[in-house]
């Protein structure tokens, strides 16, 4: 079991080309969500979507007595944008407050696709390149810059 590299998953890319994604603001656009795993997670391009134990074996989604739930948060998309032949999206940083608990990474998934297969659609795995832990504090996913050469989402 591994949570490999950052990867956009295989199954969003067709999803896109089938509409499923929308990425404007709300009301119109869908929602998206983040949760984290441990380092007992199997995740990667071939992720399709959000479950508390991808790869099997015992539950492997974080676990705190607060400020985390199953299924993570709700992200805030900062819009999208085109550049230098380069179309982008991205999101607010995400914190989660009071919290206890021990992360390897995490999975970008959409909670309201519009023709997907399911509503935990998988959009894109982050590898914090080992485990990072919060005890009794703030534990934040900080995006990169809503940049072309950077933005989490890119097609170039």
């Amino acid at each position: 079991m591994a949570i490999t590299t950052n990867a956009i998953c295989n199954s969003f890319k067709k999803e896109l080309l089938e509409g499923a994604h929308k990425f404007q603001a709300a009301p119109n656009g869908s929602t998206y969500k983040l949760a984290m795993f441990t380092n007992g997670a199997t995740l990667g391009k071939s992720t399709t979507g959000f479950a508390t134990n991808p790869g099997g074996g015992s539950n492997t989604e974080v676990t705190s007595p607060s400020g985390y739930t199953s299924g993570g948060k709700a992200l805030v998309n900062v819009g999208t944008s085109v550049a230098t032949d380069t179309a982008i999206t991205d999101f607010a940083d995400l914190s989660f407050t009071g919290v206890t608990l021990t992360a390897r990474g995490a999975l970008i998934y959409n909670t309201t696709t519009s023709g997907g297969s399911n509503t935990t659609d998988a959009v894109a795995v982050l590898d914090f390149g080992g485990d990072k832990t919060a005890t009794s504090g703030t534990f934040t996913i900080q995006f990169p810059a809503f940049t072309t050469s950077a933005a989490i989402l890119r097609i170039a």
